[in-house]
């Protein structure tokens, strides 16, 4: 077991102490043989055996369990829903689990502002933001985070002109690991807002979050399939041309599907099809991808498929978060990375001459489908992948069809070797090689945001292997991703 730092034996006080913290504790602590004992992330890839699991439903009860820690020497991970497809949430200490605060404390529809704890999810939210006529302005393509890890690894969506949602964060209440509660803002210790703005979970326990909202809408997404090469042709002018833009690339099929959406005061014209959505689109699909586990040679097909079953022009109205959201489908592998937007074009024809020369081998890499492209604003935060400039984001998946693994370390190194080619940096959520050496060349406040950590937590109580790997460049086996299990 990790310990913060080499200390003397416990005097009686303290032993006394830490026998009754984990009397009020009980109640919260997860048992030793209960599932959720264990940590295994959302998509399958990564699980771990805390020490101990707490899953606390006051901030009394994180106060406790933050001097427990200090007392016992241990550290502390902070999790939401583990949806992160890393090692980011894993830990061998003590986990605390964020989704029972989940309390919605103001909502202000004047001043157009939101109070709430930290381990409320986006889906939750969104319910309590309709019944107030209010909405977010942006999202990602998934609601099952707490508002607390989209937060703290600048979790975006798309749009040309729209930041990471963090930079809709106005204020933050943040319990240190001194045991101190302390607000920040950009005119409140702002040193200590931007870095957890993008912070990992490292500089504190965020309790609750004061966010930006706007008047709900609906938007209207028109979705349309192109050639690779028309796509690329016109992406300047259709990012530029609407609110939000995203693109799914399937190379296998040398289509690029676009779905382009703007807000809309047209009546509601939701899109789904039962035959689509689970029969085919879920349970057919995931068929196809099982068979290509032992025929690879599917995988092109699969891609091929898709395409052909999605080949028509749509048009559909909903609420906002109905049409930012996607269906994830199936556990999986996957890594996303962010190039400075003027790059684009070039990094998406490098990419293709690779995957083309890939489909050509027999014994080539074969890659599932689609390659998701996103669009992002400049922001200021010191951890943001879009510090100071406007970002395209890439991502490419490997699904695990049933929860069975694929091939996907050779494919995704190689795809990283062209995204950092074109200057990327990668989703702070997700796998990645860069270490602090890496990081301090892309990110100017990188040193600053060392700095804030050792200020507020200078015995590394929030500092699990992931941190300790990329931001500290800790090395050897209990700082190596392969410390916890990666599910094979």
């Amino acid at each position: 077991m990790a310990s913060l730092c080499p200390a003397p034996p416990p005097s009686p006080s303290d032993s006394a102490r830490v026998s009754e913290l984990y009397t009020l504790l009980e109640p919260v602590a997860v048992r030793a043989d209960s599932p959720r004992a264990k940590f295994t992330n959302w998509g399958l890839s990564f699980t771990c055996t805390p020490l101990a699991v707490f899953e606390p439903e006051t901030e009394a009860q994180c106060e406790q369990i933050l001097e427990l820690a200090r007392l016992e020497k241990k550290t502390v991970r902070v999790v939401g829903c583990g949806h992160s497809p890393s090692d980011l949430a894993c830990t061998s200490g003590f986990m605390m689990r964020t989704e029972r605060l989940d309390k919605v404390i103001e909502v202000n529809c004047d001043k157009r502002y939101v109070v709430c704890q930290a381990g409320i999810t986006l889906n939750t939210l969104h319910v309590v933001l309709a019944d107030h006529g209010l909405a977010m302005r942006n999202l990602g393509s998934i609601s099952e985070q707490t508002i607390g890890g989209v937060v703290t690894t600048a979790t975006h969506g798309t749009g040309i002109t729209f930041p990471v949602l963090s930079m809709d964060v106005l204020s933050l209440l943040i319990l240190l690991a001194d045991g101190s509660r302390v607000h920040c803002s950009r005119a409140e210790r702002p040193e200590l807002f931007l870095a957890s703005l993008c912070g990992l979970g490292s500089t504190g326990l965020i309790l609750q979050i004061k966010l930006q909202v706007e008047p709900a809408f609906r938007l209207k997404e028109v979705q349309e399939s192109h050639t690779f090469d028309d796509a690329l042709r016109d992406m300047d002018a259709v990012v530029q041309s609407a609110e939000h833009v995203r693109y799914w690339w399937f190379p296998q099929a040398d289509v690029v599907r676009s779905s382009v959406f703007n807000r809309t005061d047209e009546p509601k014209k939701p899109l789904s099809s039962w035959l689509w959505n689970s029969l085919i689109g879920y349970h057919f699909l995931q068929f196809v991808l099982f068979v290509a586990r032992y025929f690879p040679a599917l995988n092109i097909w699969y891609g091929k498929i898709t395409t052909w079953l999605i080949s028509e022009s749509t048009v559909a109205v909903d609420d906002s978060y109905r049409i930012f959201n996607l269906d994830c489908k199936y556990p999986q592998y996957t890594t996303e990375w962010a190039i400075p937007y003027k790059n684009t074009r070039a990094c998406l024809s490098e990419l293709r001459d690779w995957l083309d020369g890939e489909f050509a081998d027999p014994a080539g890499l074969r890659p599932h489908s689609p390659l998701e492209i996103r669009f992002s604003e400049k922001d200021d935060i010191w951890l943001s992948p879009g510090y100071g400039e406007r970002m395209c984001w890439i991502g490419i998946i490997q699904y695990k069809p049933y929860g069975l693994n694929v091939p996907y370390r050779k494919l995704f190194s190689r795809f990283e070797q062209t995204l950092i080619h074109h200057g990327g940096k990668p989703h702070w959520a997700k796998t990645h090689p860069f270490g602090p050496e890496q990081l301090r060349q892309r990110y100017e406040h990188f040193d600053d945001f060392v700095k804030v950590l050792e200020q507020v937590d200078p015995h590394g109580m929030f500092r699990n292997p992931y941190v300790q790997r990329h931001i500290f460049g800790k090395k050897g086996a209990e700082y190596g991703q392969r410390v916890f299990k990666e599910i094979q």
